[in-house]
Formats: C-alpha cells, structure tokens, sequence
C-alpha cells in the first residue's frame, strides 16, 4: 500500500480543518477550533487502481504573526491551498503560501480551494480574482465543507495528479 502526504494551507479561519473532517469523517461542525501546530488524520482511497493512503497534514493558520513551518511541508507530495470566499484577504494570503509550499515542496501538485461555496451570496471574492489564479495554471476548486460540495472530488483528483507525478506522467 502506498502512502502520499499532503499538506493543507491558508490562512486561519478558511476552513482547512472543516475541509479534513468532511472527507475523512463526512462530518461538519459549527464550531471554530484554532488548529495549533498540525495535526495529522487519514483516509484510504482506490485510486487509479491502487490502494492509497493519504496523510492529510492540517497546518496551523498563518497570519501576519504566524509563519509557516516549512519543516511541516517536507516530504509532502501534494498541498491544498485554502482561501474563503467571504474573505478577500485570504487569496492573496493563498497566493503568498504556495511560493513557500512550491519551495519547500520541490513543486509538488496543488490545489487551490476557495472554500465556502455554500454562502456565494456572501463572497468578497469575484470572478475575476477567481479568473487571475486560474491564469496562472493553478487547478482551482470551489467547495463547501459544510454542504461536502466537491470536497471529495478535490482530494480524489490532487491524489490522481500525485500519483501520476510519481510515475513519470
């Protein structure tokens, strides 16, 4: 059986832990926990015929304060960037971490993950920001870890890009 690591970055409050918890759990709750440090759940998954088991790393938020720790992303084969829909600010927070994860990462694949589909109506975020990173070539998924909107298809699909990395396609 093999094992991937991934990462799962942004800002505090995107929902990174809600996202991890809808996909291993299938569960949601209403309740802000501040993750401190990381913390590490697990889920198996058939994936192009194979028996993953990814390694889902929940990193603490980062803010003007809070660095991330690089040493958490080594060894990583995928990262998920989060950013909320209901908060500008947190793209370009995105934005910043995936140089740091790329670095640290040695360009493993990535997702970005504008989280919070559920309250479109309350985006800050528009098409065109949506537009700017989708011009970078960046994979970008608009999700819900509320509702489980393409929560599953965002893992599915950046463990598939992994796999495929590690065999040479």
């Amino acid at each position: 059986m093999m094992q991937k690591k991934i990462c799962m970055v942004g800002a505090f409050g995107v929902g990174k832990t809600s996202l991890v918890s809808r996909f291993v759990h299938s569960i949601f709750s209403e309740k802000y926990l501040t993750t401190v440090g990381v913390k590490i759940d697990k889920k198996q998954l058939p994936i192009d015929g194979e028996e993953v088991t990814l390694m889902l790393w929940d990193l603490a938020g980062k803010d003007a304060i809070t660095e991330i720790k690089t040493e958490h992303l080594r060894g990583a084969s995928g990262y998920v960037l989060v950013a909320d829909g209901t908060r500008a600010d947190t793209l370009p927070s995105a934005v910043y971490l995936q140089g740091i994860a790329a670095h640290a990462t040695a360009d493993a694949p990535f997702t970005l993950v504008i989280n919070k589909s559920d309250l479109r109506e309350q985006w800050e975020l528009t098409e065109a920001d949506i537009d700017k990173v989708k011009a970078r070539n960046w994979t970008v998924i608009l999700s819900s870890a509320k509702t489980g909107d393409a929560v599953e298809q965002l893992f599915v699909d950046l463990a598939t890009r992994m796999l495929r990395k590690g065999h040479g396609q």
